[in-house]
């Protein structure tokens, strides 16, 4: 693995100056730059994101004799390679159940294993209903890591689902934003403690405004 130093701008020989928000180290310096880094201690950064599976409308499937929703497996894996994903990531499953089902105990469990990842970027798959419960319990229990929490309306394997755009999204924002815990939903993202699910629209919405 690749060491990292970010935000440093370098000159390499024969060409012209780049600038990278994360540069591999050790490299070519001039003589100039060379006792610049000589106080930089170089960090090995774990590039992956972890991704934990908790079920919801994300993973259900359809039951076409009894016209139940029910689980089986989760299509993360297969998302993934439909949207050309070339982020490395660790797919883990925690459990596959409705969030209204979900436990405080099981909340726990979440934040324990956030807590336990290698990873500082992690996405959750979570259903929709009780998905900013869950974000509010890790925004307490979980700190120094950016989790976003994500999730889907309709079934991915209905075809007009939802779940592979917000997958998408919640990639981009694991990697963006600072660290903390989100929600995100329909190409937006909010803060933990300040979202809700309007139970009307069936969307994501904040308790009050964006300063």
């Amino acid at each position: 693995m690749d060491y990292w130093i970010k935000g440093i701008k370098i000159i390499f020989y024969g060409t012209k100056e780049l600038t990278y928000n994360k540069i591999p180290y050790p490299f070519l310096l001039n003589a100039n730059l060379q006792s610049l880094f000589s106080n930089f201690t170089p960090i090995l950064l774990n590039m992956s994101i972890r991704i934990f599976v908790t079920g919801g409308t994300f993973d259900k499937e359809y039951n076409e004799i009894t016209g139940q929703l029910y689980f089986k497996d989760s299509h993360l894996q297969e998302m993934l390679e439909l949207g050309r994903c070339r982020v490395p990531v660790d797919i883990r499953t925690l459990m596959m159940v409705d969030s209204l089902e979900i436990t405080d105990l099981d909340r726990e469990l979440i934040a324990e294993h956030c807590n336990k990842a290698e990873e500082d970027k992690i996405i959750i798959t979570h259903g929709t209903d009780t998905m900013a419960d869950t974000a509010s319990l890790l925004a307490q229990k979980v700190s120094g890591k950016t989790i976003v929490v994500t999730g889907a309306m309709i079934p991915y394997k209905f075809g007009s689902s939802d779940g592979l755009f917000n997958l998408g999204s919640a990639l981009a924002f694991v990697q963006t934003l600072l660290p903390g815990v989100y929600v995100a939903m329909n190409g937006q993202y909010f803060a933990a403690n300040n979202v809700r699910k309007n139970k009307l629209t069936g969307e994501f919405e904040e308790i009050s405004g964006r300063e």
